[in-house]
Formats: structure tokens, sequence, C-alpha cells
């Protein structure tokens, strides 16, 4: 019997509070074993300036529609598009 065998026969023997903290476990080994990778880092970096340009864009359009300035809220779309 393999040593995965055995686990899971122990497995089928504990509740289902035990098997969540089992998974818990297992889930937290698994997620301090990845890698912080370049590539990874840079999708963050990508995606927090494409926040930070949506939020521009919204105060700025929010500022616009506020003043119930026409040319600047066409201004502001022309900008974000």
């Amino acid at each position: 019997m393999s040593k995965i065998e055995q686990m899971e026969a122990e497995l089928r023997k504990l509740s289902q509070t035990e098997l969540r903290q089992i998974r818990a476990l297992l889930d937290d080994r698994i997620e301090d074993e990845l890698e912080f990778t370049p590539e990874f880092e840079r999708a963050i970096q990508q995606s927090q300036r494409i926040w930070t340009k949506v939020e521009l864009h919204v105060c700025a359009s929010r500022r616009a529609r506020e003043r119930s300035d026409p040319d600047l809220l066409r201004q502001v779309r022309r900008s974000f598009f």
C-alpha cells in the first residue's frame, strides 16, 4: 500500500471538522511553497496601474458631472478610451 493510499484510508476516518483542518494545513503549506515570480509581480503592478487609471477616470467624470460641464466630460471620456 502506497503512502497516498494509507493517507486516504486514514482520511476516511476523520470528521468533517478534522478534514477541514487538514485542508487548511495543506493549503497553507502549498501557498508557502509558491514562488513570487517576476512575472507575477509585473502582473500585480500592471493591475494596480489599470485600477489607478480607472479611479482617476471615475473621479474626473464625477467632477465633470457635478459641474454640469459636458465639454469636460467629453474630454475625460476621450482621455480614458
